[in-house]
């Protein structure tokens, strides 16, 4: 048991390590780790009208951030008994939250950050497999200073941003290389907390700061000096690399899959349908959104939804978008992926394809 507790400890550190995004409050706030907001378990609900529906009922975590705005549409299918599976939704503020569950199979599907799950699948010698991408890059830089127009437009400035060795870390000083400067030509300044962050702009909007959102639609909403400078999806694109960049990914317990297989591509294909009804009907995703206590106000929350690149890729196009992204963040840290690139077997595909 001891050995067994201090298994788990140990990736919870490593995932804290990461320094990890995904779980952003959608208010702007510090939420507590006992803010814990968990769906109606919809097991019980009578689906007998349904012939094709699995006899499971799936228990799935996720981020209170992005990662769980693409799910708010398949929430509330499930709330009124209206989707093709049976799930229970657990919603949290931390990753350390959702993975000693998904270790002791506590929840079987978790929606995290993608570099977390690449920690997950070596802590837990790869008893998880990664199903879909659900969020892609939420970074923006956010300023006032209106001469920012290119990563070239940084240089002799200071950027703002989250701790050393986090994945805000990681991107921008791939971006700087790739645009022929380094931290010597950018101070890069790094605070605990995107909050941090964006209450320095507030006082000072002529400076730089790299937010997720949707801190950086809250950071702009809040004062008309600010907006949204560079994309940072954008500044990756024009790398060349062939990959995407990733913000949150979906995994399952390779053994819950194993046994469900017909009940986890249900998932699959109602998740899809989720996050496209999130990306076509913002206004109404946005009810939802604010209900569900992501964001605060619907308001916030639709202004918020676009920059959120909600998504849902699987199988060769999830794979080929998560296999370049790893590759940047090994070449920079190999622990931010743990120690070394997944194997093959990370990625589930489809018999279909």
């Amino acid at each position: 048991m001891g050995k067994r507790r201090k298994w788990m400890a140990a990736v919870l550190a490593m995932v804290c390590a990461a320094g990890l995004l995904a779980g952003c409050a959608g208010d702007g706030k510090t939420v507590g780790k006992d803010t814990v907001n968990t769906v109606q378990d919809n097991a019980n609900k009578d689906k007998t009208a349904k012939d094709n529906s699995p006899a499971i009922n799936i228990k799935i975590g996720s981020l209170k951030g992005p990662t769980s705005i693409g799910l708010v549409s398949l929430m509330e299918k499930a709330d009124k008994g209206e989707s093709e599976g049976s799930y229970t939704f657990k919603m949290a503020t931390q990753p350390d939250e959702l993975l000693p569950l998904m270790i002791k199979g506590e929840l079987d599907i978790a929606l995290i950050p993608a570099n977390v799950a690449g920690i997950l699948y070596q802590k837990m010698e790869g008893g998880i497999r990664v199903i879909n991408v659900n969020t892609l890059g939420v970074l923006y830089l956010v300023s006032g200073d209106s001469s920012i127009k290119t990563m070239a437009d940084l240089k002799g400035k200071t950027v703002y941003l989250t701790g050393k060795g986090t994945t805000p870390d990681y991107v921008m000083r791939y971006l700087l290389d790739k645009n022929g400067l380094t931290d010597k030509d950018v101070s890069l300044e790094y605070k605990s907390e995107a909050t941090e962050v964006a209450a320095l702009l507030t006082e000072d909007p002529l400076a730089a700061g790299l937010l997720p959102q949707p801190f950086a639609t809250v950071a702009c909403a809040g004062n008309d000096k600010l907006a949204l400078v560079l994309d940072m999806n954008a500044e990756w694109e024009k790398t060349g690399n062939e990959s995407s960049l990733v913000t949150g990914v979906t995994i399952v317990r390779k053994d819950f899959l194993e046994q469900n297989k017909a009940a986890v591509e249900t998932f699959l294909k109602e998740h899809g349908d989720s996050a496209s009804y999130t990306s076509e009907k913002p206004e109404e995703s946005a009810q939802l959104v604010a209900a569900a206590g992501i964001v605060a106000k619907p308001e916030l929350a639709k202004k918020a939804i676009p920059a959120c690149n909600i998504t849902c890729l699987t199988g060769t196009e999830m794979k080929q978008a998560l296999e370049g992204y790893f590759q940047v963040l090994y070449d920079q840290d190999k622990e931010s992926v743990g120690g070394k690139l997944p194997d093959a077997d990370f990625y589930y595909i489809p018999e279909t394809e």
